[in-house]
C-alpha cells in the first residue's frame, strides 16, 4: 500500500471538497487502487501555512488559524518558500514519487500566477503536481512540460476546462495515434447562462446577478462577460492538444455585454442561437484562436446548451468530430478532476490490477504524434 503525501497549496472550496472526496472514496482507493493519501501541509493567503510532517487529521476541512490569532500570511514568495521548504523536509515521498501538490489557487487570468510559480517550484522540488488552474497550461506549457519532464514527474490539470468531464485525459489516454485538427465550444458557464437568459427577455444585469448569488460568477464578473475566462481555457486546450504555444493574450478576444441581449434575440427570431463560442485551428503553419458571440444554427449541438451547460467538438484526422457535453457542473465534480489526476499519477507508482500498463511481452503502441507525447 503507497502513501501520497499531499500538499495543498491553496484551500478553498474545491479543495475542501477534494479533501472530503478522499475520505468518502478512501476505501475504494485502497482496494482498487492500493493506496492512501495524508495531508502534510497547507498554505493559503489568508490564513498563513502549516506543516505536519505525519499528516493532519482528518478534521483537516476544519483546518483554518489557531486559537487566538493566525497563521503567517502568504505573499507570493513566502508561498513558494513553502513549497520548497516543504518538498526538502518530505525528502523521502519525494524520491519516491509520493509527494504531491496539489494547487487549487485563484488565476490573475491576465498573467497566469501565482499557479505558474507554484508548479514550477513543486517540480523543481520532485513532487507530482495537479491543479484546477488554467495558469499552467495556459501561459507556459512547453516549459512547464520539460521541468516535469527532467523531474520524471507528472503535471496534470484536467480540472482547468470543464471541471471533473475528461477532456485532457480523454486525448492522452484513449486517442493515441489521433491528431486534433481544431476544436470549438461553450467552456465558459456565466455567460452562456447570461445568453440564455436575455433570449428570454430577461435584463443581463439580473441573470449575471444570479450568476454571482450562486457563486459562480465573481463579484467582479468582467474576466467572464470580457472573455478572459473563456479566452484562457482557449489557450489551455491550444497548447495541449495542438501545441500552439500561446497565451491568452494571443486568443481574438471579444465578450458579451448588455447590448448583446438584442443581438440573441435576433438570432432566436431567425431560428438561431447565440453562444459565446470558443476556437482554435491550424491555418497553415500556425494555429488561430478566437473567442467570439456567434449565432449558431439550431440544430448544431453547441447551440443546444442551455443555462450553464458547456461543450467541446474535437475535430480530429481520423475520427471526425468527437463532442464532450457537460450537463451541470459542481464542486463535487471539479474535486473529482482533482482524484482522477491523482489516480493518473498513482499508476506510475503503485502498479495494481486497476492501475498498471501493459505488460512489456505486450505488442506497443503505434507511436502517438510529437503532440500527444508532449501531453503525457
Amino acid at each position: 500500500m503507497t502513501t501520497f503525501d499531499l500538499l495543498l497549496i491553496g484551500f478553498g472550496n474545491v479543495a475542501k471538497r477534494f479533501v472530503s472526496l478522499l475520505e468518502e472514496q478512501r476505501g475504494e482507493l485502497a482496494d482498487r487502487y492500493s493506496f492512501r493519501t495524508r495531508v502534510i501541509g497547507i498554505a493559503t493567503r489568508r490564513e498563513g501555512c502549516q506543516y505536519v510532517a505525519s499528516g493532519f487529521s482528518r478534521t483537516v476541512t476544519a483546518w483554518g488559524p489557531p486559537e487566538g490569532g493566525r497563521h503567517a500570511r502568504l505573499d507570493v514568495r513566502s508561498t513558494l518558500d513553502f513549497i520548497r521548504d516543504a518538498c526538502a523536509r518530505d525528502a523521502a515521498a519525494a524520491r519516491e514519487g509520493r509527494l504531491v501538490v496539489v494547487e487549487t489557487t485563484t488565476l490573475d487570468v491576465r498573467r497566469g500566477e501565482p499557479a505558474t510559480s507554484h508548479i514550477r517550484a513543486a517540480l523543481a522540488g520532485g513532487a507530482h503536481a495537479i491543479t484546477t488552474n488554467k495558469g499552467p497550461a495556459a501561459f507556459a506549457w512547453r516549459s512547464l512540460m520539460r521541468a516535469a519532464d527532467r523531474a520524471g514527474r507528472r503535471l496534470l490539470f484536467e480540472g482547468a476546462v470543464m471541471d471533473g468531464v475528461p477532456v485532457f485525459n480523454l486525448v492522452r489516454e484513449t486517442l493515441p495515434a489521433v491528431t486534433i485538427l481544431g476544436f470549438r465550444g461553450v467552456v465558459n458557464s456565466t455567460t452562456n447562462y447570461i445568453l440564455t437568459a436575455m433570449e428570454q427577455g430577461q435584463p443581463f444585469a439580473d441573470a449575471l446577478a444570479e450568476m454571482q448569488a450562486m457563486g459562480i460568477a465573481e463579484a467582479d464578473a468582467s474576466l467572464d462577460v470580457d472573455g478572459w475566462d473563456a479566452a484562457a481555457k482557449t489557450a489551455a486546450l491550444a497548447n495541449v492538444l495542438l501545441d500552439a504555444g500561446i497565451t491568452p493574450h494571443d486568443v481574438e478576444r471579444q465578450g458579451i455585454s448588455p447590448a448583446t441581449g438584442r443581438a440573441a434575440l435576433d438570432a432566436r427570431a431567425a431560428g438561431r442561437r447565440l453562444k459565446l463560442v470558443a476556437r482554435a485551428g491550424r491555418d497553415g503553419n500556425r494555429i488561430t484562436a478566437r473567442v467570439a458571440p456567434e449565432a449558431l444554427a439550431e440544430d448544431d449541438l453547441l447551440a443546444g446548451l442551455e443555462g450553464q451547460q458547456n461543450g467541446l467538438i474535437l475535430q480530429t484526422d481520423l475520427l471526425g468530430e468527437i463532442a464532450v457535453v457537460q450537463r451541470d457542473g459542481s464542486l463535487t465534480q471539479t474535486a473529482y478532476a482533482l482524484l482522477s489526476d491523482l489516480i493518473a499519477v498513482s499508476r506510475d507508482v503503485t502498479p495494481s490490477p486497476a492501475t498498471r500498463r501493459l505488460p512489456r511481452s505486450a505488442p506497443p503502441r503505434r507511436s502517438p504524434s510529437r503532440r500527444a507525447r508532449r501531453a503525457r
